[in-house]
Order: C-alpha cells, then structure tokens, then sequence
C-alpha cells in the first residue's frame, strides 16, 4: 500500500523551504558583512535559496 501524503508532510514541506531559504539569506548576509553589501547579498543569497529550498523539498518528498 502506497502512503497519502498528509498535513505533517505538508507542513514539513513547508518548514524545510522557509529554513533553507532563511540558512541561504543568512549565508549571504554573513559574507555580506565581510565585503561591505550584507543587505544586498542577504536579498540575492534569499532568492537562491528559494530555488534551494524547492529542490530539497523535491529530493526530501518525491517518493510522496
């Protein structure tokens, strides 16, 4: 028997995107800091980590 996907796996779905987009934010901000642009490679580094963050939802859940 095939297991339904359920809300515990929706909503863990959904943690793992907005941690891996808010771990790459702060990637970015943090070497932000060392070359003077947090703020702006804070927002760039967040815009790969939405893309990141749908692949490791993909790999993580795929088998759903």
């Amino acid at each position: 028997m095939s297991k339904s996907p359920g809300r515990r796996d929706a909503a863990g779905a959904g943690a793992l995107l907005i941690a891996t987009i808010l771990a790459c934010a702060a990637v970015g901000v943090g070497v932000g800091a060392l070359v003077g642009a947090p703020a702006a490679l804070g927002i760039a580094a967040g815009f790969v980590g939405v893309g990141a963050g749908f692949w490791v939802v993909y790999r993580r859940f795929r088998d759903l």
